[in-house]
């Protein structure tokens, strides 16, 4: 496994990089960027077709900078330069734990200061170009796609946070025992908790910014679909936990390789299992028995089922039917390999449900009466 993105460079190239990123945040940030880069292309289409139009907006142009703005870019700045000095002047100790690093209280006063001076500095320059130029309001039109770094920021923030409080939902025991490292700590997200805080808010800021809900989720459909099997690409590579029961059985199938049957995640990133013969460093466990590598299986799901997604999205003409096909084949991918993964369970009328079982089977629902509903409607 790569804990962090030297490990997986070096295994690749030969050649050991020291960088301060680990493997499942970088996955993670990619998986950011397709969805950004397939749903603003999902919206340019649609606003090529008439099916999306621009929205009147006033703005105030050359408009003078406040000493409100001076004083937050001299904020921003200092605590930027506090952490940064920091990270450059001990650059070993940020590799060998960048997330307790950059989580601490620990930084750099001549930074926090270099900082706020340059924080200074650029609305200086930016007060400077703005001379001699009257201050007018004006309209333009804005359209939905020239929105998505907004929608961006926002499913990024919040998702996070959703996914963070639903898996301290799901292992309430382990929150309850150390509630500030289960807050603080990058492990343990549920994807689902992320979607669902997500959805809402975004939706939420584009209803207010004129975008039609429907329209909206359809874009944003493929791109979901390709982030989370990219996201799985990560879960897998760095070993967070995310894996299968155990799987002692013979590889039934001949050509596929064994690590795709069963695999022991040795170096993962959680530190879990048994200790690596020989093995020096920071990440130096592996599963006493192998397991079903189910990242792996969602990676391959996610992105086969983007490309089945990615080759609909023009052949279907009802607006919000693709989002509903999303929920289904996402519920349905779900629930099956709940089947043979780790998870905490609930006990509801004698039965042990996971809590990704309820949201996919409610996701496959919510999808077929949609689907239903929405063709209903249309024929109507």
């Amino acid at each position: 496994m790569y804990p962090t993105l030297s490990d997986l460079i070096n295994d690749l190239l030969g050649i050991y990089i020291p960088l301060p990123i680990q493997t499942f945040g970088f996955f993670m940030a990619v998986s950011f960027a397709a969805a950004y880069i397939t749903t603003q292309a999902e919206l340019k289409r649609k606003e090529k077709n008439g099916l999306l139009k621009p929205q009147l907006k006033k703005i105030i142009r050359n408009k003078s900078v406040s000493s409100a703005d001076i004083l937050v870019s001299m904020l921003l700045g200092a605590l930027v330069g506090y952490k940064l000095l920091d990270m450059v002047l001990n650059y070993a100790e940020l590799v060998k734990n960048p997330q307790a690093f950059i989580l601490s209280a620990r930084g750099h006063l001549a930074g926090a200061l270099l900082g706020s001076v340059y924080g200074w500095y650029v609305k200086y320059e930016e007060q400077k170009k703005l001379k001699g130029k009257q201050q007018q309001e004006i309209e333009i039109n804005e359209y939905p796609h020239e929105l998505m770094g907004n929608i961006l920021a926002i499913a990024a923030i919040t998702g996070l946070l959703g996914a963070k409080i639903f898996h301290n939902l799901e292992y309430i025991g382990d929150f309850i025992q150390n509630p500030v490292e289960a807050l603080l700590s990058f492990s343990g997200l549920t994807f689902y908790g992320g979607l669902i805080v997500a959805a809402f808010s975004v939706l939420y800021y584009t209803r207010k910014n004129g975008i039609p809900v429907l329209h909206m989720i359809d874009a944003a459909a493929p791109g979901l679909m390709l982030a989370y099997g990219i996201g799985r690409i990560g879960c897998h590579l760095s070993g967070d936990g995310d894996w299968g029961l155990v799987n002692t059985a013979a590889n039934p199938i001949d050509f596929l390789p064994e690590w795709f049957w069963k695999y022991s995640y040795p170096n993962n990133v959680v530190n879990e299992g048994i200790p690596i013969p020989n093995c020096i460093g920071q990440h130096c466990f592996m599963l006493p028995q192998p397991v079903f590598p189910t990242p792996l299986y969602e990676a391959i799901a996610g992105i086969v089922l983007f490309i089945v997604l990615w080759q609909l999205r023009k052949r279907i003409h009802i607006a919000g039917v693709l989002f509903c096909i999303y929920l289904v084949v996402n519920g349905a991918e779900r629930f099956l390999i709940e089947k043979i993964r780790v998870n905490s369970t609930y006990e509801i009328f004698g039965a042990h449900i996971t809590q990704a079982e309820l949201i996919s089977s409610l996701f496959i629902i919510i999808g077929s009466v949609g689907i239903w509903w929405l063709r209903k409607r249309q024929h109507a």
